[in-house]
């Protein structure tokens, strides 16, 4: 399905506003990917997975110390929590473009951050500096 057409002469874009399959897309920017290459595709869905991925492992990693200043500590954790909040808006623009393989490739990334942090497949015991994402 072609993202532009015709109206009165000049080119109109479109969204898609369901789920789709297929490398003609955008991901979080005007014509990125595009109907450009596949590479092109496969370098926004690995960008996809590394933000998701992200998310996960800022939720379950310690920066602080324990005996750490509480100012520097706060500020710390303050920094970590916009980042983290700011990748996890940016993966949900990305799943807003409703590409299957964009949403196939965030999940699987937050799946493998879980699993590779969270899970008891590694046992540790919870070092947490952020509070875990909640809806």
């Amino acid at each position: 399905m072609d993202h532009e057409e015709m109206h009165d002469g000049k080119r109109q874009h479109f969204m898609h506003m369901t789920f789709f399959w297929g490398t003609k897309s955008e991901v979080l920017f005007a014509q990125w990917p595009g109907d450009s290459q596949y590479w092109m595709y496969t370098l926004a869905l690995l960008f996809v997975f590394i933000m998701s991925f992200l998310v996960e492992w800022l939720s379950h990693t310690r920066f602080t110390k324990p005996g750490s200043r509480n100012i520097v500590a706060g500020l710390v954790q303050t920094l970590l929590y916009l980042l983290r909040v700011g990748l996890a808006y940016l993966v949900m623009l990305a799943l807003m473009s409703f590409n299957g393989g964009v949403f196939l490739v965030a999940v699987l990334a937050h799946a493998l951050g879980f699993f590779l942090f969270r899970s008891r497949a590694f046992s540790k015991p919870p070092n947490d500096d952020l509070p875990p994402m909640s809806c």
